[in-house]
């Protein structure tokens, strides 16, 4: 039997029986729709809990800080936990020999120091003050720690600064009243900041020291570190970091506060912080978070994946007797076609076409019914969360079920794949009828 007349024949006995084959077909419209949906809620899900996360922006990247050994000084009085004290002596500082260890690893391709300054800062803009966190960095373009400028350079010189996203905000006049209006933020980009730190002497005096410093960058929002720091030479910060202690600071006893290990692919990233912490030193990546958030809703997704198949799985139970109840109705019908030349192998393959017809049918309407359920959620639950972070705070979410793009095909294939097995054991029966016994069938 040639192909096309085998489809056309698969096709017209379905159509003899419509009210049948969609009632049939109804079971795997309904578990097909339910795997899209699942699937598609655990895949939002997990978009949404990667989305929500602050400051997860670079991959590829390791911070860094010193390691401490810390031993327990027994228990601690009404059953608490013991008191801790931690030995100098074993303090894994983050000094240049330490840098040179972290440059050796494979796969690293560079080491950004960073070191915070410690004493107090007041940021002035005409009548304005501010605050912010001022922080030096070992490398000339900021954009080798993979942040953005939204306006200006992300390139450091002596002298100047480049402040996050968040830093004008931070700005408020100390004479303001209670009924003036808000502040507006002003534009820092271009202008010449007075930074002025002090200092106490062992007198009780204090001490301040003004600096003129031009911004040559504003950065881009990036919901994380950045947003509230204000970056300058690594050089300019240790020397204020010195006046500040009166006494030079010695890197290779001492060390820094932090530095950034950058790597070349974020696959290896997990296996470069092991290797870090290994030699004693606190590492962390935001890899791993990522990592962990995306193991729990791919065992989420396989969950909802599982319960959609059930229903599929009694949907083919249905198709089974529906082919089943076929063959005692077209019985006759088999023999006469191996009476007139139709092998075994050309009645299984008509019956092994219908079950799957229907499993293809099913999975067709059910991957419609889903995707539109699926769009439907979106819209209720965004409206609905919307309105509440409009109203409590916080983030809105963009989205609450995302259908992937190789779902509906893969749904569909399943569907039809459950439709052709259901309907094997139906196929093998009809195959091996006697043709004589067949024709006699009443």
């Amino acid at each position: 039997m040639r192909f096309l007349d085998l489809v056309s024949l698969i096709l017209y006995n379905l159509s003899r029986r419509k009210g049948r084959v969609l009632l049939t077909a109804v079971g795997v419209v309904i578990g097909t729709a339910a795997v899209v949906v699942l699937v598609s809620l655990a895949v939002g899900l997990r978009q949404n809990a990667t989305q929500q996360l602050w400051g997860i922006n670079d991959l590829s990247s390791i911070e860094v800080y010193p390691g401490y050994n810390v031993k327990n000084q027994g228990m601690m009085m009404g059953g608490g936990g013991g008191a801790v004290t931690i030995d100098n002596n074993d303090i894994k500082y983050l000094t240049p020999k330490a840098i040179k260890e972290f440059e050796a690893i494979p796969g690293v391709t560079k080491v950004i120091v960073e070191d915070y300054f410690q004493g107090n800062l007041d940021v002035v803009y005409g009548k304005l003050h501010a605050y912010g966190s001022l922080m030096g960095v070992s490398v000339d373009d900021l954009a080798d720690m993979g942040v953005e400028a939204s306006s200006g350079t992300t390139e450091l010189v002596k002298g100047t600064a480049i402040v996050g996203s968040w830093i004008n905000r931070n700005f408020y006049d100390p004479k303001a009243r209670p009924n003036d209006p808000p502040l507006e933020p002003p534009d820092l980009m271009g202008q010449t900041l007075k930074f002025v730190v002090s200092k106490w002497s062992q007198d009780g005096v204090e001490i301040k020291k003004t600096y003129s410093v031009k911004i040559v960058g504003v950065l881009k929002e990036s919901r994380g570190q950045s947003d509230g720091s204000i970056y300058m030479r690594l050089d300019d910060v240790t020397a204020w970091n010195e006046w500040m202690r009166g006494v030079r600071i010695n890197r290779n006893k001492e060390g820094y506060s932090n530095v950034i290990v950058k790597v070349e692919s974020p696959e290896t990233v997990v296996d470069i912080t092991d290797q870090i912490n290994t030699l004693g030193y606190m590492a962390y990546t935001p890899q791993s978070t990522v990592q962990g958030i995306n193991s729990f809703f791919t065992i989420l997704q396989v969950i909802f994946g599982g319960v959609g198949a059930i229903a599929l799985i009694v949907a083919a139970i249905g198709i089974a007797n529906t082919m089943a109840m076929a063959i005692l109705e077209r019985t006759r019908e088999i023999g006469l076609m191996k009476a007139i030349g139709a092998t075994n192998r050309d009645v299984m393959s008509i019956f092994l076409g219908e079950a799957a017809g229907i499993g293809f049918i099913g999975g067709l309407g059910g991957v419609i019914f889903g995707w539109l359920a699926s769009a439907i959620l979106n819209i209720v639950a965004v409206s609905y969360y919307t309105s509440q972070a409009s109203a409590n705070g916080g983030s809105p979410l963009s989205s609450v079920a995302s259908t992937p793009f190789w779902l509906p095909i893969f749904a569909l294939v399943f569907a039809t794949i459950i439709g052709l097995i259901s309907g094997l054991y139906p196929a093998l029966r009809a195959a091996t009828l006697v043709p004589v016994t067949a024709l006699k069938y009443e």
